[in-house]
């Protein structure tokens, strides 16, 4: 099975499911699903199952909790 994103051909080994990304990042699947809706990650959507890219979220660090420090 493959897809395009963008115009280029996505290889399924690069997608990850919600439940994967949150036991790659020991997270619960509704941790993950809120970020998503918080736009921290890109996703494809095919059939209603939304996956991630393995690549973000290896690479994906939290934001510090809390307001933003007055500078």
């Amino acid at each position: 099975m493959s897809t395009h994103f963008r115009g280029k051909p996505a290889q399924t080994d690069e997608w990850v499911s919600q439940a994967e990304a949150a036991r790659m990042r020991g997270v619960s699947r509704q941790a993950i699903a809120r970020l998503i809706k918080k736009g921290r990650f890109r996703i494809l959507e095919i059939g209603g199952k939304v996956l991630l890219r393995r690549e973000d979220i290896r690479a994906y660090r939290p934001e510090a909790p809390g307001r933003p420090a007055n500078e």
